[in-house]
């Protein structure tokens, strides 16, 4: 058997799926092809509940750390493939125990076995008893511990035995794509990408809707963003931004209808540009960084007036969570010292000195009614721009 280093992955709600799990798998599996692309020379190999990345040494550290931002991967192992044969596992549980007194300084040990190929001839607890007695004798400054050891040796019995002791937390989920698509309104803040983040580990492909008051908003505010989105790349592979210019509507707002409705007014334009470009590009939902209380557009009555503007679901995945959760978020996932950086977007360049917080939606509509929405919205998408980014970086000159 050519011999290879093998990463063993696990993961977790896909194994609930009954009949469909062969559909999650297979999204899986291809999430983890997409991840690793760029690394030469490995194979993802999927046999029985259980997948494997096989590869060179030199590139263990960038698949470790591409593999465990994978959505749907609960923890990986690096593991030694062996046959199906007594002493053969003996040999590599040995191995092991070598390399964790030397590594690790371990003094106590014990054999756990999973035997998933009822084929062979022993039991788990047999297995375990055999090899743990093996290397026992094997090596003297080595001793058995079955109650609190330094190291536990896992033994997989299936297609072939799979020896390994490290677990690597990842960051569990759903595959990415196996919920469909929602459309995330991505601002400069610190909430919306770890709302996106939360939906895209829930198994929702991404695409996203910036909405900017450009030249009152900078271009480097525009930046800020394409920098949050290559950001969220990490996990998602890939996200597309549609950057949307509102200043011509927040200029009809501010002339034609209540000065302290501009906040509500101007959400409920984004939302129905973002329904807009969700049903063209095939998103089935909106999702927004919205936070229960936490600034005037987010009371229940504004909630209540945004959620009549569209008839596509809403998710609002951060609702209930506090500030410093939705922080301590953002630093998890890299998102927050770009998020924070001091630079304006279009909800405080109108702001007014008194913002209305608890509208009614009849007296929205009636603010709606004054002006040409349906041209608004078409001639704000029409001059929207296109920044696709992949991987780390943006693409140059991308197609609709």
């Amino acid at each position: 058997m050519e011999e290879r280093e093998l990463i063993l992955i696990r993961y977790g709600e896909i194994a609930l799926k009954g009949k469909n799990i062969g559909v999650f798998q297979k999204k899986l599996v291809k999430n983890i092809k997409k991840a690793l692309v760029d690394v030469p020379n490995i194979h993802v190999l999927d046999h029985h509940g259980r997948v494997y990345v096989e590869h060179d040494h030199e590139d263990y550290e960038k698949i470790v750390e591409r593999v465990t931002k994978v959505f749907g991967i609960v923890s990986i192992s690096p593991a030694h493939r062996t046959e199906n044969k007594v002493e053969a596992i003996c040999t590599a549980a040995l191995e092991e125990a070598k390399r964790l007194i030397h590594e690790e300084g371990i003094r106590t040990f014990k054999i756990e076995t999973r035997r998933a190929n009822k084929g062979f001839p022993m039991t788990s607890p047999e297995i375990s008893r055999h090899v743990g007695g093996y290397v026992n004798q094997k090596l003297d400054e080595l001793s058995v511990d079955v109650h609190t050891p330094d190291a536990v040796i896992h033994i997989e019995i299936r297609n072939s035995a799979y020896i390994f002791s490290k677990r690597i937390q990842a960051i569990g989920g759903m595959p990415y794509g196996s919920a469909g698509k929602g459309m995330l309104l991505l601002s400069g803040g610190i909430d919306s990408p770890v709302a996106g983040y939360s939906m895209a580990r829930r198994g929702l492909e991404l695409e996203a809707v910036h909405f900017h008051s450009y030249p009152f908003t900078s271009e480097r505010a525009a930046e800020k963003v394409v920098d949050l989105a290559i950001k969220m790349t990490v996990y998602t592979t890939n996200l597309r931004i549609y950057k949307v210019n509102i200043l011509e509507i927040q200029r009809a707002i501010q002339e034609f209808c209540p000065q302290e409705e501009m906040t509500i007014l101007s959400r409920c334009f984004m939302m129905k540009i973002a329904e807009k470009l969700a049903n063209e590009s095939g998103c089935k939902a909106l999702v927004t960084g919205e936070n229960m209380g936490q600034v005037a557009s987010q009371t229940l009555e504004s909630i209540t007036v945004t959620n009549a503007m569209t008839e596509m679901p809403i998710f609002r995945p951060l609702i209930a969570y506090d500030k410093s959760e939705i922080v301590e978020k953002a630093q998890e996932i890299d998102t927050f010292e770009t998020s924070i950086l001091p630079f304006e977007d279009c909800c405080t360049v109108f702001l007014p000195e008194r913002v209305v917080t608890k509208p009614r939606l009849e007296k929205i509509q009636e603010s709606l009614d004054l002006l040409d929405v349906e041209g608004l919205i078409d001639r704000a998408i029409e001059n929207r721009e296109l920044v696709v980014v992949s991987r780390g970086k943006q693409i140059e000159n991308p197609r609709y």
